[in-house]
């Protein structure tokens, strides 16, 4: 078997994990998410320009779903192509680091949002 026949299989073939994520971008109201979060997000009117809100989102519904810590989320994100797809990234300079992802999940924490986000899915 050649390389390109390898990378053609790889291509095709889908994981658990892919098509699960692939069930939950469906099912999640990712419109709706972020007319409830973006009243309380960073505008960005000091300092960096803050990641887009969606891709903050999905970092948030992955960590959740998977119990993952700030840094191993970024780490998973970076070495999984199932998460990378679904948080729409190309490339790791596109990832938040840990500390970002914190802040964001403090955002949402201090401004009562993860309960309505999850009551959203109910």
């Amino acid at each position: 078997m050649i390389l390109a026949e390898i990378n053609d299989e790889l291509s095709v073939a889908r994981t658990n994990k892919k098509d699960f994520l692939n069930k939950l971008d469906e099912i999640i109201p990712w419109e709706e998410f972020i007319k409830i979060i973006k009243p309380s997000y960073y505008k960005g009117e000091h300092g960096n320009k803050p990641y887009p809100l969606e891709l903050m989102l999905r970092i948030y519904i992955l960590q959740n779903v998977y119990n993952l810590a700030d840094m191993a989320i970024m780490n998973e994100i970076i070495d999984s192509r199932a998460f990378s797809d679904f948080c729409c990234v190309n490339s790791p300079k596109e990832i938040p680091d840990g500390d970002t992802i914190g802040r964001f999940r403090s955002i949402l924490t201090s401004n009562g949002l993860q309960e309505k986000i999850f009551m959203e899915l109910l």
